[in-house]
């Protein structure tokens, strides 16, 4: 019995190609909504981020390493057909990455291979095309020194944020490839925050304590929509290039977060939402936060419904290492994710801010004070990339 481990972090010219982008994009919606609402009953009354879109990579090259019912399983996991389809999808998505206007986002993935074991040379060419994979040999054996390349690898990736992501008493002689995905965004406001008017303001709990935390306020032209389906209110906050944006989902209730993520376990009521936003003249303000979480993803998956990879007797993966003669399945996975919103956007940068602000001589239209638990999804185009529940 040998061992996969994979880890990730916390990135159209015909019709048939554009079908494949739509069903990575229904895919990437559905994984997510499963993965956020699995976590968030994981963490009731607790603060997370989550990057399911960064699962589907390395869920995707397994897929096209696997057979039977491992690769089935797989393909249902992230809404696929068939190993066409994810070649060309993920080809497009990196594309589409590559050119979203404005904001620093990073896509990376990296096989690494025991000492005296090599990918099959089909499998090799394969990820490379679609996924850009680097492959790596490391003796997984000598646990520390390989913990530490991988760590730095992943530190490299993701501009410092994510540190020690692998543990060294992760790997033992019988490891023998793991996965690794990393996402890095970076993006400025396009109406950044002015520093100076971030004070300290009330936040209600649920349990009905009070607390203060920094907090930013701005006024302006911002889209807007009250979701009865949700019994939420939603506001985008857009980055610079009109490609990106957060988007904030307040309960209508302080004590009302837990019914906003029962709604979303069908992330579709979402998306209707989101097509129902207009321009309206708005107050608002938002706390200051930064949040990084680890996830085990093997048990999230599993709960989920992916289970046969992570079994010795079930998985199927004769397509990726070569002179294997014991079966390969899926030891463990693990997310790190960070984000921070503050002034600029997200993540503390040596940003310069030269933009002059003039306090708005607009009468707003509605208040948006996001003063006790909320939902934020931050969306390039389609694509879904982060999720989070503030609840500090």
């Amino acid at each position: 019995m040998k061992t996969i481990f994979f880890v990730v972090l916390v990135c159209l010219a015909t019709v048939s190609c554009y079908k494949d982008a739509q069903l990575l994009t229904e895919g990437n919606s559905k994984f997510t909504a499963k993965m956020f609402s699995e976590v968030a009953k994981q963490s009731p009354e607790k603060s997370f981020v989550l990057s399911a879109f960064s699962v589907l990579s390395p869920l995707a090259q397994l897929a096209l390493g696997s057979e039977g019912e491992s690769h089935d399983e797989l393909l249902r996991a992230i809404g696929l057909p068939d190993d066409r389809t994810i070649k060309t999808a993920f080809m497009q998505l990196n594309n589409t990455l590559s050119f979203i206007e404005g904001v620093d986002l990073r896509m990376a993935n990296k096989i690494y291979v025991a000492n005296g074991y090599s990918l099959k040379k089909d499998y090799t060419a394969v990820v490379r095309e679609t996924f850009q994979s680097e492959v790596k040999t490391v003796d997984f054996t000598a646990s520390q020194r390989a913990a530490d390349e991988i760590n730095t690898w992943v530190e490299q990736q993701t501009n410092g944020r994510i540190k020690d992501l692998v543990d060294p008493d992760s790997f033992n002689t019988l490891t023998r490839a793991l996965l690794v995905n990393a996402i890095y965004f970076l993006g400025t406001w396009k109406h950044p925050f002015y520093e100076r008017l971030t004070l300290d303001s009330n936040f209600y709990l649920p349990n009905g304590k009070t607390i203060q935390l920094p907090t930013m306020f701005n006024e302006g032209l911002y889209n807007y929509v009250k979701s009865e389906e949700l019994n939420a209110s939603i506001l985008e906050l857009p980055y610079i290039g009109d490609e990106t944006s957060l988007y904030i989902i307040l309960p209508n209730k302080v004590e009302g977060i837990n019914e906003v993520l029962e709604n979303l376990k069908d992330f579709s009521v979402l998306e209707k939402a989101l097509n129902n936003l207009h321009k309206k003249s708005a107050e608002i303000s938002i706390p200051k936060f930064k949040t990084e979480t680890k996830t085990n993803l093997k048990e999230i998956l599993q709960q989920i419904g992916v289970q046969g990879i992570f079994n010795f007797t079930k998985a199927n993966f004769n397509k990726i290492l070569t002179d294997i003669k014991h079966d390969l399945y899926i030891n463990g996975a693990t997310q790190k994710a960070f984000i921070e919103i503050n002034e600029r956007g997200t993540e503390a940068t040596a940003a310069n801010d030269f933009d002059m602000v003039a306090v708005s001589r607009l009468v707003p239209d509605v208040s948006f004070h996001a003063d006790h638990p909320f939902v934020y999804v931050l969306k390039t185009g389609r694509y879904i990339l982060f999720t989070g529940v503030f609840h500090p």
